[in-house]
């Protein structure tokens, strides 16, 4: 006599908490929220993370509070406080930096920042191209585009830097040499692309240097090397983009030729 087995009990069903977002898994490619929204030129991540925190995105309708929250793409429908996330309109501008600000949004020291220079403009969120510290001044570029950002500064697509630095004392052409030439610094290798001398004094000398590839405080440190005291540090141009006579705090937006002489298109 054969025994019936009794039949196999169902396979139970997860179900996501009521009131809770579940992540598309169905995709391969996914990124945390915050880099979505970051990434969508609505703000920085920094800023994302902190929307998220507040409960003020919601992904398909629901509220997410995980900045980490994965995201299929393309992606699904996201709101932030209660608003279609779209792509926002592409905004480019230029500043001319005054010394005594950091390029940053917010100081954790409490020093004021670029973003004093956008006071009371009603600007969208834009972050800044690259990078001068606090001591250097002159030209900087400003987006809400990341990806053309990551062009301008990448190494191998961006363009040339060029800057004009006071120092204390007339270097000679074996030192000019020597600056073209690098120095290894903290395992890097620091050099210029050209260097020239523009004038001199009795006790100062002023330089043009070029640079292709930007390191933190490359221009401080590769005049350091051969007891050269950076005076002033101000940046005039980025490829064919010049500086000219935009006063010091000032800015204009960027027209299409000056998106031709930098060499990179806008996403529009």
């Amino acid at each position: 006599m054969r025994t019936r087995r009794p039949p196999a009990a169902p396979a139970s069903r997860s179900r996501a908490p009521r009131g809770r977002a579940t992540p598309d898994v169905s995709s391969g490619v996914r990124h945390g929220l915050a880099r979505v929204l970051s990434k969508a030129g609505v703000c920085s991540r920094s800023e994302a993370a902190r929307w998220i925190a507040e409960g003020r995105v919601r992904v398909s309708g629901r509220i997410v509070r995980d900045p980490e929250f994965p995201i299929a793409s393309p992606p699904p429908p996201i709101e932030v406080d209660g608003q279609p996330m779209g792509a926002p309109q592409r905004l480019y501008l230029m500043l001319n930096k005054p010394r005594g600000v950091v390029t940053t949004a917010q100081d954790e020291r409490g020093r004021d920042t670029v973003y004093r220079c956008f006071d009371g403009a009603g600007l969208p969120w834009i972050a800044p191209v690259g990078r001068l510290d606090k001591a250097s001044e002159g030209l900087l570029l400003f987006s809400n585009d990341p990806q053309w950002a990551a062009h301008l500064t990448d190494p191998e697509t961006g363009p040339q830097k060029t800057y004009h630095v006071q120092v204390d004392r007339l270097p000679d052409e074996d030192t000019l040499a020597a600056l073209r030439a690098g120095v290894e610094d903290a395992g890097e290798l620091l050099a210029a692309r050209a260097v020239r001398v523009l004038r001199s004094g009795d006790k100062t000398a002023w330089l043009e240097v070029v640079l292709d590839e930007g390191r933190n405080r490359h221009i401080r440190r590769l005049l350091a090397a051969f007891d050269l005291q950076v005076l002033r540090l101000v940046r005039v141009a980025i490829g064919g983009l010049v500086l000219g006579d935009l006063g010091k705090g000032q800015w204009r937006v960027l027209q299409v030729s000056d998106q031709q002489r930098l060499g990179a298109a806008a996403s529009g």
